[in-house]
């Protein structure tokens, strides 16, 4: 056994050549398994059995689930790590239960060629907190007009396309990325906002945004793109995916396409799960996303969305910026908060303690339904398999404090709020990986 502490001595890291999770539920929604069982890992890989010398850990109490995935991050780096790295990106995810993210392209410069891919999974792999996997532009400087090599990408590591932080607005070039991603069975991620119909907004559009005198956004900037792409993606065919989906409306266009075939799906953050436009009423900078908070009818649309298997998977969008770029004010401050580190008991304020649904329910969007939407290969808890586990409390109750997240950024609107439910520890491999203090550092 040796242990080690990195990223502010914040989290600990352990490495076992045998060890045993005993008498935690075990969550599998891969294979439908929901019981209590010991889990014995012995060189990384899950196995039946265990030898006497193995390290054992009492996790009755706790949730043993497949490693959580968040398909929408954002690590900064290259080009802006005064923001975040791979390094305190992959630190905070790992603290918030997570043992893989898709980190997205709006880097500077944005991974719109092989070698920033490579670059990214290398460091990475360096790292070893979290499997990391690069989300490649579609088009070129994500300028929206010339798509990108989408071949040469997908053999340097990406695992999907997206211009996230802009939409393709051009019909013809999401065209031709459509037919480039059917050719190349890539998935399209689209951030779905025509900014002629959204220019100058930076809340949603309605009475709060009148109230408060603010530009408002429509949410048929969103709208109109999602049936735009949908239309395409019928006639093409592929694997389209709505990114941090937020309207009535647009859950309903999802809907409809699901009923029809087409293969679209689609994921919503956390805070448009929990909050809706009239947060904004403080003016808090920490309340400005994007797209924006909706209403409380989009909100129960949203929910409604994943019990349904309309919206398939709930993500973050974790989103750092300094201190200083979110004290600017509404009108001027990015939007966009981080997520990681509270994502689990965001998730289970919205969706558990409102009696909507249950653990297994949320242990599955958060595993079986980001795997899906890209198409990685599932990774059961079964004998054989490489261990790659979370370990959840769900009787946990917690306060949120930024001051002790991993992540660069501190800009949530959940500071103070009281959480039930939390990521304790992740186990890759041969290494148990924690908060200190925690169960990671036992033994």
């Amino acid at each position: 056994m040796k242990t080690t502490h990195s990223v502010s001595d914040r989290l600990s890291i352990t490495e076992y050549d045998a060890i045993v999770l005993c008498g935690g539920r075990v969550l599998d929604p891969y294979t439908n398994r929901d019981e209590r069982a010991d889990v014995a890992v012995v060189d990384g890989k899950i196995v039946n059995s265990a030898p006497s010398s193995a390290r054992r850990i009492d996790v009755s109490g706790c949730i043993v689930c497949p490693g959580l995935m968040d398909i929408h991050v954002h690590l900064r780096e290259p080009g802006q790590t005064h923001k975040e790295t791979i390094e305190t990106g992959t630190a905070a995810a790992a603290a918030g239960g997570f043992t893989f993210v898709a980190c997205m392209p709006n880097t500077k410069p944005p991974l719109d060629q092989p070698e920033p891919i490579r670059s990214v999974l290398n460091r990475a792999k360096e790292i070893n907190l979290c499997e990391v996997g690069p989300v490649a532009a579609i088009t070129r400087d994500r300028g929206g007009e010339t798509t990108t090599n989408f071949a040469a990408l997908l053999e340097a590591g990406a695992v999907a396309f997206s211009d996230d932080g802009t939409g393709v607005e051009s019909d013809p070039t999401m065209r031709a990325a459509f037919e480039q991603a059917l050719e190349h069975h890539a998935v399209l991620i689209q951030h779905c906002e025509y900014t002629k119909i959204s220019a100058g907004g930076v809340m949603h559009a309605g009475e709060v945004s009148t109230a408060l005198g603010l530009p408002g956004l429509d949410p048929d900037s969103e709208e109109a793109m999602i049936a735009r792409d949908i239309a395409l993606c019928r006639e093409i065919g592929g694997r389209y995916h709505v990114a941090h989906i937020s309207t009535a409306k647009a859950v309903e266009l999802v809907r409809r396409a699901k009923a029809e075939g087409v293969g679209v799906t689609a994921e919503v953050c956390t805070h448009h799960l929990v909050l809706d436009h009239h947060a904004c009423r403080t003016r808090n900078p920490n309340t400005k996303m994007h797209p924006p908070l909706r209403t409380e009818a989009d909100v129960a649309a949203c929910r409604q969305g994943l019990l349904d298997g309309t919206i398939d998977c709930i993500v973050t969008d974790h989103a750092p910026h300094t201190h200083d770029e979110k004290e600017k004010g509404f009108l001027q401050a990015p939007p966009g908060i981080v997520g990681l580190e509270t994502a689990v008991g965001l998730a289970s304020h919205a969706m558990i303690e409102t009696g909507l649904a249950d653990w297994p329910a949320l242990v599955a969007w958060m595993t079986r339904g980001s795997a899906n939407v890209l198409g990685r290969r599932p990774s059961p808890i079964t004998t054989g398999e490489q261990a790659n586990l979370t370990l959840i409390d769900p009787h946990e109750r917690w306060r949120v404090d930024p001051d002790q997240f991993l992540s660069k950024g501190r800009s949530t609107p959940f500071a103070g709020w009281e959480l039930l439910g939390r990521s304790i520890a992740t186990i890759r491999g041969r290494r148990l990986i924690g908060r200190s203090g925690e169960l990671a550092s036992a033994g």
